[in-house]
């Protein structure tokens, strides 16, 4: 009875480790959520997908040219470069023409001698005004200079979503690299299995083992198969969630094929030893998320100085040029030809004007208030986002040594166990061992197996994520 507990425990461990794969996403992906999938329009047709196979620097390069959500931040750059266009334009006088045409009936004003009427007059007035800003508290400059900020940080925050998919897609590749190898483990197990029944039917049938061996052997072929079963279905959503991060069609896309890169064994590496606060000081130099924070820091302060502006007086210079004609008979006093009556009507006015705020409501007192709070808000933010980022770099480094050390007990846990498999083999081959118990050592093996392929593919893109801190490639 201990036995066959034993292997109730132990019969499902090669599936556990199928499913804990699916984990390993969750556990090695960047802390920026990837982003959903795009809408079916916005896929790639059949033509626009590339063919062949694909390595992890195409599938970055790809991801980076027609993912919806990079091109979405590169239209904000675009939308901020016109905001601070026009608030430089801001700065030029403004120049406006009008003119107007009227029908007055009955009693009336005549609107050039103002004297009353009583007829239908037919009118025209036309005018030129030009308005320049002298003073309004350097709040067209600093307007000029937030926006200029703004567009900078924009541009920074492009760069993060190229890195944030970049860092998803290198996840997903890998996550899809493993899943094909779990597949390939499995199905090695099955092929294991069969051969094993084939053995056990001649030891059966020679009179060496019971019959109660051979349904052992075949309970466990019947279990390897639903362990490949599992493995192939987390292989197709490890390559659907790729798919879908590169913006192709699965359906257009049935050859996707992956080509694996050059891996070294982790346990052939140096103990990863690493300078955590100086690999932090040198990515808070290069990272696009701390530029932008820093960007909108200095942002705050000329909002504020904005706001601030409101407080002093204003100084305007303004100019128009006017005429008009009037159909009304003015005997002696106007010309009644058109462009006679215009040129006679000629007027020009030149004038400054003032306006000092006293009173209103309190609006700027407020309105300063509120940019001097969000300006410490965004100074939060920003102390924030060198907090995030110092703690992923220790978080990839802890995992990163932790993943090493788990793959080098793990792989010695894989040549003991296989020692011990082959021994029970040949135990099992002389009927000295049941089925149960040469199954439990052909499971413990094979979850050994799975829990080093995992460790592997942890340590490969943990390392990844250092190295990308550092300022490398995530193709290296």
């Amino acid at each position: 009875m201990t036995a066959l507990r034993t292997l109730a425990q132990r019969g499902g461990t090669a599936l556990a480790a199928v499913l804990t794969a699916q984990t390993l996403a969750a556990q090695i992906a960047p802390q920026p959520a990837r982003p959903a999938s795009p809408p079916a329009a916005a896929l790639a047709t059949p033509g626009e997908a590339a063919t062949g196979p694909w390595g992890l620097q195409r599938a970055i390069d790809y991801a980076l040219e027609h993912n919806i959500g990079v091109r979405l931040n590169q239209l904000t750059v675009q939308s901020n470069a016109q905001v601070l266009r026009q608030s430089k334009a801001a700065l030029l006088p403004t120049a406006n023409l009008s003119a107007t045409q009227a029908w007055q009936y009955g009693t009336s004003v005549n609107p050039l001698t103002f004297e009353f009427q009583r007829q239908t007059v037919r009118s025209n007035n036309v005018s030129s005004n030009s308005q320049l800003v002298l003073f309004q508290g350097f709040q067209l400059h600093n307007t000029i200079r937030r926006n200029a900020l703004d567009l900078q940080a924009s541009e920074a925050d492009v760069q993060k979503a190229r890195n944030d998919l970049s860092l998803n897609v290198t996840s997903a590749f890998l996550q899809a690299v493993l899943a094909q190898e779990l597949v390939r483990a499995n199905q090695f197990y099955v092929t294991r299995d069969q051969e094993q029944i084939a053995r056990t039917k001649l030891l059966l049938q020679a009179g060496s083992i019971p019959e109660s061996t051979l349904l052992d052997s075949q309970s466990q072929l019947a279990t390897d198969e639903l362990n490949v079963v599992n493995a192939q279905n987390q292989a197709t959503i490890a390559r659907l969630n790729l798919l879908q991060l590169l913006n192709l069609d699965p359906a257009a896309s049935p050859d996707f094929q992956l080509e694996a890169p050059n891996i070294s064994d982790p346990d052939e590496e140096n103990a990863l030893v690493l300078n955590t606060n100086e690999l932090f000081q040198g990515a808070a130099m290069r990272q696009p998320e701390i530029k932008a924070a820093d960007l909108r820091v200095l942002s705050a302060g000329r909002s504020v100085k904005l706001a601030r502006g409101a407080y002093y007086p204003r100084l305007f210079l303004a100019g128009s040029i006017f005429s008009g004609f009037s159909s009304a008979p003015t005997v002696g006093m106007l010309p009644q030809n058109y462009w006679d009556q215009l040129n006679h009507n000629l007027g020009q006015q030149v004038q400054f004007a003032l306006s000092i705020p006293l009173l209103n409501g309190l609006q700027v007192r407020t309105n300063v208030q509120r940019t001097l709070l969000n300006a410490q808000q965004v100074q939060l933010q920003a102390e924030q986002a060198r907090l995030t980022l110092r703690q992923n770099i220790e978080q990839a480094y802890a995992d990163a040594r932790a993943a090493q050390l788990q793959y080098a007990a793990s792989k010695r846990q894989v040549a003991a166990l296989t020692t011990t498999q082959r021994n029970a083999e040949i135990r099992f081959n002389n009927g000295l061992l049941s089925g149960t118990e040469f199954n439990v050592t052909k499971n413990n093996l094979n979850f050994a197996i799975s829990n080093q392929l995992q460790a592997k593919y942890a340590f490969i893109f943990r390392s990844k994520v250092l190295a990308f801190y550092g300022g490398k490639s995530l193709a290296q």
